[in-house]
Parts: structure tokens; sequence; C-alpha cells
């Protein structure tokens, strides 16, 4: 793949506004529909495979079905078979900490974020997606809690990556977003705003996921209302979303919130679903389960509670 070179000076000009790409359905115009996908556990090398086990799945939405280095003549071909059978390519995942306190880490992240954003740029895909990283020193928890994450100092920092990485590549078909954390910027929607603001590249955008923003018992027991929040606050710029569920326990005097599938946790689908709807083939993407059958649990879920709502899964 073609590298692209660091451009710290040249900017791709001011304002927030992202446009979002009209794909056609074949569904009723006035149905509200939302794409769902998540990892495909069959084994394939060819578009047509590929295709075929997400039509199986019943998976309007993928993740990025080849990794960063392949040819792109290969890379094309799955862009053509995903367009021409009405799959979004929701998100090339670029996990790694740019902002890691080991210099090397941090340049070798920030290479990472680079090609994949290219990758996603040459494959259609929605966004290219990272968190925003950690000053966690400790290598184990490279994306996990630390007392600096929080600060303003950490926050310019996120700031001038995300430039760099996004001017690097100068997308114009994708876009760069940051997954919310609990202990990283962006952890709320005023937070995310500030980003959006402050970084300042209309190929920012914003990837949602409410269960990596609830953070306490407050939020937890209010989850709705905060979703309806977060869409009034993001929802035009949003370019994927993920699936899960959270749990609190109530056998522990102090709160303890726990990841969990869908379905088996407190996390309002209603709203979720409904406000998700509002916004055309923005994909919904089920993560971190371990089988199969998980995901085909979930994915049973999330259909039934479209279903009650009338949104087509």
């Amino acid at each position: 793949m073609k590298r692209r070179y660091f451009n710290y000076l040249m900017g791709l000009g001011t304002g927030t506004t992202l446009a979002i790409p009209n794909f056609n359905m074949a569904e009723n115009k006035d149905q509200k529909y939302i794409r769902l996908g998540g990892p495909v556990f069959e084994k394939y090398d060819d578009p047509d495979t590929w295709i075929s086990a997400l039509q199986r799945l019943k998976y309007r939405a993928a993740y990025c079905p080849i990794k960063v280095g392949a040819d792109e003549t290969r890379i094309k071909a799955f862009q053509k078979a995903a367009l021409d059978n009405d799959i979004i390519i929701a998100e090339v995942g670029a996990w790694s900490n740019p902002i890691s306190l080991d210099e090397k880490v941090r340049k070798e992240a920030v290479e990472k974020c680079i090609s994949s954003l290219e990758l996603a740029e040459l494959i259609g895909a929605n966004c290219c997606v990272n968190i925003s990283g950690s000053r966690n020193p400790n290598p184990a928890y490279w994306a996990g809690p630390h007392a600096d994450n929080l600060t303003p100092q950490t926050f310019d920092l996120i700031v001038e990556t995300t430039r760099n990485i996004i001017d690097a590549v100068k997308p114009s078909q994708t876009f760069f977003a940051l997954e919310p954390m609990p202990w990283s910027y962006p952890d709320s929607p005023d937070n995310y705003l500030r980003l959006v603001k402050a970084i300042d590249r209309p190929r920012f955008g914003v990837h949602f996921d409410p269960v990596n923003m609830i953070s306490s018992p407050q939020i937890y027991f209010k989850n709705g209302e905060f979703i309806r929040e977060c869409f009034r606050k993001l929802g035009s710029n949003i370019r994927s979303c993920h699936a899960k569920d959270i749990t609190l326990r109530e056998d522990n005097y102090i709160p303890q919130l726990d990841e969990c599938q869908p379905g088996l946790g407190k996390l309002n689908y209603n709203v979720f679903l409904e406000e998700l709807s509002r916004i055309k083939d923005i994909p919904l993407m089920m993560e971190h389960l371990k089988t199969a059958e998980e995901y085909a649990s979930a994915a049973d879920y999330i259909r039934s509670v479209g279903e009650r709502n009338n949104i087509s899964i």
C-alpha cells in the first residue's frame, strides 16, 4: 500500500460538519432500519466466501475483512464485493496507544493509525477507529486508567496526535474516530464535542459506544436518558457504533460495572435502537463475545428489540 508521510502544518480546513454517505436500500424508504454486524467466525480467503458468510449471519455491516498491508487489488476486490452486495464496512481497528510515554511504542502506534486509516480510505470503510490512548506506563494496561489521562495536557496531546494522523493521510472517503473510554478522553458527550471542535478536521468523526461512557450508578440507572443526550449532541457526527451491555453488581458496596452480552444487562436497547435508526446507514457492531453462538444469541436479542419498535435489523 502506498505510504503517505506526516504533514504537521497542513490542515483540511475548519468546521465540524461531517458528510454521511447515502447507500441505497431495498426497503421501503419509510421503514426504519439498522445495519447490524459482528465478527465472522467462518474461514474465508476471497470476497465471495466473505459475502456468503455475512449473508448467512444476516449482517448488513461488517468489520474490515483484511489487514493492513494487503495488496491494493485485493483491497479493491473486497470493496467492490461489499458495494455490490449492500454491505457497509463499518470500521478498521487501529488499536494501539499513540500517546504512550514510551517513545518507541508511541511512534509505532501513530504509524499503525496512519496505515489503518489508509486502509479504511481504500476499502471504503465508514471509519478507522482507535482509542485516544493512555499515559499508563505499564504496557499491560496500555488502554487502562491513569491519573494523567483526564488532564488538559493530555487533551492537548490527543488533539495534536489526532490531527497529525488525519493530516498524514488526508482522507476524502472515510473518517478517523476515537472510541470513548471511561477513564480517557472522550469520556462523555460534552468532552467528545470539545475534541471535535479542538481537532478541527472535517474527517474526524465520532465512534459511539454507550457502555464505555457509563461510569457511575447515576448514569447506569438513567442510561436511556444518557443515550438520548449522546445522540442529541453527537448524532450527526457518528460513523459507527458498538453493541454490548452492562450490569451493576448488587452484592458489592463499591460500585462495580461489568460488560456483558447484549440482552443480559440493563442497557436501554429500546432507546439505543430508536435513536440509531434515525441516522441512515450507521452500523451497529457487536464485539467482545467469545463464540459464534454468543453472537447469534446477541443478534437475536437486538433484532427482537428492533421488531418490537418496528425497526428492521
